[in-house]
């Protein structure tokens, strides 16, 4: 999944090339509006009280821009941001090691948070909350414990499930913000703000189009883009129009609302398989051999936001709109949701 073009996850090959595309201020950071308004507001309360900014949480599907965010406050705030990842934190005492190597007002981005241990977990909520770390000292009757002062720092944490974050980590963070997947108009101006970045020769219908097909997503925008150019380069000296965009992106099996083959064999395998629903996600997941995670977190935001498909307390659905996409014909006169082919 992680080489999936039009997934939202980084790439291994990509964490050095993206940098150079986030936007470094709040003011260059296209789309999330409200995210943005509020985000400014707290940040410029905190400067003006002198103290480090408020607990944030960040959650959303990947791609959409918590990473960045995370370095925009860092550089808003003026202060060092420590960035590592609930999975890389095995143990209390790297936590405590990190935590004590934080300088006032420091920033520590933790990504996939809800991947935290939960004896790390625990660690994190005095430091948190009043700044210090209660440590035990020996084992058995000689066993004490020590209050280990720690600076004053904030916690950003970045997540894409939600629903599995502990209540009381959850309940320790003062501003939790929701990434959306992004409007058309945004990821028009993000296509058209990295195309000048990487030096791309690209006309407003090519960027539109390219935009489209970015399932709302910048990171999978960016990817479009740079796959758009090496086509551009071999077949069209390096000059990216609508004609070579949509021919570029046909060939790498991405169609107009930007599913790729892996959408399309988990939509059919609904409607074919299982007369469109509904379905459970195990058996789901066994019809087209993938972790039911991965369905979860991978597919089906986004083609719940296009309306293809339903979650309902009996299983997945296919819509009608999913039916209409992939070319199927529905009987006028059902009334159920599958219908007839004829």
């Amino acid at each position: 999944m992680e080489k999936r073009l039009i997934s939202g996850k980084e790439q291994y090959e990509e964490e050095g090339s993206e940098i150079s595309l986030r936007p470094t201020r709040l003011e260059e950071f296209i789309g999330q509006n409200k995210v943005k308004e509020n985000l400014g507001i707290s940040i410029k309360a905190a400067q003006l009280r002198g103290e480090p900014l408020d607990h944030v949480l960040f959650y959303g599907p990947p791609g959409l821009g918590k990473t960045t965010l995370g370095h925009i406050i860092s550089a808003e705030m003026g202060v060092g941001m420590r960035v590592t990842s609930g999975p890389a934190i095995e143990r209390a005492g790297d936590m405590a090691a990190i935590l004590t190597s934080l300088k006032e007002g420091d920033i520590l981005f933790i990504d996939e948070i809800h991947r935290l241990s939960r004896v790390v977990e625990e660690v994190l909520y005095s430091a948190v909350e009043d700044f210090y770390l209660s440590w035990m000292i020996g084992k058995g009757l000689g066993a004490r414990s020590m209050n280990l002062k720690v600076n004053p720092f904030t916690l950003i944490g970045a997540t894409t499930r939600f629903a599995m974050l502990s209540a009381p980590l959850r309940d320790r963070f003062g501003s939790i913000y929701r990434l959306d997947f992004y409007e058309q108009v945004a990821m028009e101006h993000i296509v058209q703000r990295s195309a000048k970045i990487l030096d791309v020769q690209l006309d407003i219908e090519s960027g539109t189009e390219i935009a489209r097909r970015s399932r709302g997503t910048p990171r999978v925008a960016n990817r479009l883009l740079k796959r758009t150019r090496d086509f551009a380069q071999v077949k069209a000296e390096g000059i990216v129009t609508q004609s070579v965009a949509i021919k570029a992106l046909s060939q790498l099996e991405i169609d107009p609302l930007g599913l790729d083959d892996l959408d399309h064999r988990l939509l059919l395998s609904i409607i074919e398989k299982f007369s469109g629903g509904p379905v459970g996600l195990d058996t789901l997941s066994a019809s087209i051999s993938e972790e039911p995670d991965t369905i979860m977190d991978i597919y089906e935001p986004y083609l719940i936001q296009l309306g293809f498909m339903e979650r309902t307390p009996r299983g997945r659905t296919a819509t009608r709109r999913a039916y209409e996409h992939l070319g199927f014909n529905l009987d006028p006169d059902s009334t159920s949701q599958q219908g007839k082919f004829i």
